[in-house]
């Protein structure tokens, strides 16, 4: 069979329509030869997200973002088309987070499906997946930043005024008065390190005595620790006890007179002894003046053998004795 050169023809010509869909296909990311399925997500912000970006699970690139564009023109909603080839389960329930790799410097954003193993029910082609937004780096760090920002403002408007407040304080007197000050001062140190060399001098002219009294005073510090030494080896404790017994010995003794016993005790606290003692000294008071008016009583000189005079007790002195012993009696 001969084939015409009309039919050779339209036969290349058909050839090369289909080779350049392919290739206008193969350009745009699409494989007309290979089996892909297509999900839709819908974003309210897309944040810079490019076709032909990578459409990633668990990290591995599974497909790509096939179309972007605007759902509702109203609020602004925004249609995406993924296109993914993998044969892992993608769930009805799956999400599909736009989010920024590394720093997000370079290379812009991506899409991350995250399925639901849970859900046993698999997403067929044409279908919606969830949308999540993950913030990126930058974002994060901006939100962080915020705060610090207003605060840092605010310590700028306060330091602000804080040197408005010092420039209004520090007038021409004021500044004028610190110059003295200052040159005051620097009078001050200069004077002080003259005496400071003064002190030196002094020092230095008296090196020996220093030495000398410095001498002295490691002699009794040695001194001091010998008899340091002589009090720590003596016995204190046998004398500190000893020392604890007497004084136990004269407290009893104490309470031994304050309760009346012994002489002493009945010396102190006997009342009888000391009328005892009180009238035997009345009496012997008596005696002597007696012995005194009348020393005819007791000394007798006699030739011719008189008798003397017996004692007769005067009648005061015998009525002063019966109270007394009326007054022991009760």
């Amino acid at each position: 069979m001969k084939v015409t050169r009309e039919a050779k023809t339209a036969i290349l010509v058909i050839v090369s329509i289909l080779l350049f869909i392919w290739g206008y296909s193969f350009l745009k990311g699409r494989d007309l030869f290979n089996s892909y399925k297509t999900f839709y997500v819908i974003y309210n912000d897309v944040e810079g997200l490019a076709p032909s970006a990578p459409v990633t699970l668990n990290g591995l690139t599974i497909g790509k973002v096939n179309s972007i564009t605007f759902r509702d023109t109203v609020q602004g909603t925004l249609l995406v088309e993924l296109q993914v080839k993998t044969d892992f389960p993608i769930s009805t329930t799956s999400s599909a987070t736009l989010y920024e790799p590394g720093l997000g410097l370079v290379g812009g954003k991506q899409i991350a499906i995250t399925p639901d193993t849970k859900n046993p029910k698999l997403a067929a082609d044409g279908d919606y997946l969830r949308s999540v937004l993950k913030p990126g780096m930058l974002s994060v760090v901006g939100d962080k930043l915020s705060p610090l920002q207003t605060k840092v403002e605010a310590t700028v408007v306060t330091a602000d005024s804080l040197l408005h407040n010092l420039s209004n304080v520090f007038d021409r007197q004021t500044q004028q008065n610190l110059r003295v000050a200052i040159l005051e001062m620097s009078n001050t140190m200069k004077e002080f390190n003259s005496a400071a060399h003064s002190l030196n001098g002094v020092i230095a002219g008296n090196k020996q005595n220093i030495d000398a009294t410095l001498a002295n005073l490691n002699k009794t510090s040695a001194n001091f620790a010998k008899i340091s030494d002589s009090i720590n080896n003596a016995n204190l404790g046998e004398a500190v006890k000893k020392l604890e017994k007497t004084l136990a010995n004269v407290d009893k003794i104490m309470n031994d007179v304050e309760a009346g016993k012994g002489t002493l005790g009945k010396l102190l606290k006997d009342d009888a002894m000391y009328n005892n003692l009180n009238g035997a000294s009345k009496e012997l008071k008596q005696l002597l003046a007696d012995v005194k008016n009348n020393p005819k009583r007791y000394i007798h000189l006699s030739v011719f053998g008189k008798k003397g005079t017996p004692y007769v007790e005067p009648a005061e002195e015998k009525a002063e004795d019966q109270k007394a012993e009326e007054k022991k009696l009760e």
